[in-house]
């Protein structure tokens, strides 16, 4: 992702205090989320700018510092709809970790001010195959969360189904 020169940006990095509060990075030591969190770098958006778009490349996840983002999905700016609102402590693009696919969603800041912390999956990747622990406690809890949503989403088919 090109950081664009009317972006606010901040030489600080993402704080170890946000991160121990995301579910994928549960389970590593206050060393290990140092250096993930050395790989991060901090951008604002205010309320209504897109951070990504759906349809686009894949290649960074984001962490939520301060402020809300809503996921939007839907053909196009005008008929995308709603369908999460995610707030400090959370994470998105995460599938950046998984494939190079491109984005399933639209993401749009809700609040202003809000602060999130790219982190690039390359550099996240190669973080994790220097240090195995790492990987494995990151891909085992992305494993457990991208389980939970396909076991979400197929209640929810069933119940609509009913």
């Amino acid at each position: 992702m090109f950081w664009r020169s009317d972006r606010k940006e901040w030489k600080s990095m993402l704080p170890t205090e946000v991160l121990k509060r995301v579910s994928i990075f549960a389970g590593l030591s206050q060393e290990e989320l140092q250096q993930v969190a050395a790989l991060s770098r901090p951008v604002q958006y205010n309320r209504g700018e897109v951070v990504l778009r759906e349809g686009e490349a894949s290649n960074e996840l984001y962490v939520i510092g301060k402020g809300m983002v809503e996921i939007l999905v839907g053909a196009g700016d005008q008929d995308a709809r709603p369908v999460l609102n995610l707030g400090t402590g959370q994470v998105f693009g995460e599938m950046a970790l998984v494939d190079r696919g491109a984005r399933s969603a639209t993401v749009r800041a809700t609040t202003d001010e809000t602060v999130l912390y790219a982190i690039p999956s390359d550099a996240l990747l190669r973080l994790c195959e220097e240090n195995t622990h790492i990987g494995f406690v990151m891909m085992r809890n992305l494993a457990a969360e991208l389980s939970l949503k396909i076991r979400l989403r197929n209640i929810a088919d069933r119940m609509g189904a009913s």
